[in-house]
């Protein structure tokens, strides 16, 4: 015998018209941002790149190996090299210190490392001025119009990069995981090495990019300090500058060009070194 009940249909899956509209706003939000960081970012930076080959290779060229500028990139890239360094091995102590201990005094410290964040560029330079550029300073040291001046003025404006980078990823990790690896025999060293570390590697590679190319960039609180002699405490921006109060757009271009350049780069290669550190780990 054969039913003769009509067969039972599933019911029609029900699609809402929420996934579209999402679709549209997303795209709507993409737009924007890209409008905006064009306006930003992107239009500038083109711009100094035009200027920079208007005057064709051989100008730029002469514009970066003039004798003072070569120096002043020499002498901040070297620093901004040197402190992104330190700034990667003491931020990193100084955030595991802020998550993993207890300590008096630790909501002070939470907002002293935050100074160079909130104080004007020009006003560090005079805090710095004051503190290490007299030889009458309260702490007995005088490096004013020196090449210490500069990585001295670098590290103070640096320091909060890393710290605050490290410390969020510190505070989300699981403490279980290093006892697993402390019961299984690893030592403090390897635990930190092939667990900690390449957690903590997008962090402190974010961080150290942020802290040299803000050395790579900074003007205001070493202007003061350093006096901005050729050949000895010179930087790049204050060449960017001369440049521009001497009418010559092209040369300044040409200096920011080349910053830029090896900002990229050296971005690049803190990435790469922190897809491999993260897949050793």
């Amino acid at each position: 015998m054969t039913s003769t009940a009509p067969a039972q249909r599933r019911p029609a899956r029900f699609r809402p018209a929420l996934p579209s509209t999402l679709t549209r706003t997303s795209g709507l939000g993409l737009g924007i941002s890209m409008l905006w960081f064009s306006l930003l970012v992107l239009i500038p930076l083109c711009a100094v790149v035009i200027t920079a080959s208007e005057g064709g290779w051989a100008n730029f060229w002469r514009a970066i190996t003039n004798a003072q500028t070569r120096s002043a990139i020499v002498l901040t890239l070297e620093a901004a090299v040197a402190v992104t360094a330190v700034n990667v091995v003491v931020g990193t102590v100084i955030a595991w210190v802020l998550v993993r201990d207890r300590f008096p005094g630790k909501g002070v410290l939470e907002v002293v490392i935050d100074i160079p964040f909130a104080l004007p560029t020009i006003v560090a330079g005079l805090v710095l001025l004051s503190l290490y550029g007299k030889d009458d300073s309260p702490l007995g040291i005088n490096v004013a119009n020196s090449g210490a001046s500069v990585y001295l003025a670098f590290l103070f404006v640096t320091l909060p990069f890393v710290v605050r980078m490290v410390q969020p990823v510190l505070e989300e990790l699981d403490l279980e995981v290093e006892e697993a690896a402390a019961s299984l025999g690893a030592s403090r060293f390897t635990t930190f090495r092939r667990v900690i570390l390449p957690s903590l590697a997008p962090a402190i590679t974010a961080g150290a990019a942020l802290s040299f190319a803000r050395a790579v960039g900074e003007y205001g609180s070493l202007v003061l300090l350093s006096g901005n002699l050729p050949f000895t405490s010179e930087v790049a921006s204050v060449r960017i500058l001369s440049a521009i109060e001497n009418d010559n757009p092209e040369a300044a271009a040409s200096i920011a060009t080349l910053l830029l350049l090896v900002s990229l780069a050296t971005i690049v290669v803190l990435d790469l070194l922190q897809r491999r550190i993260s897949d050793r780990g």
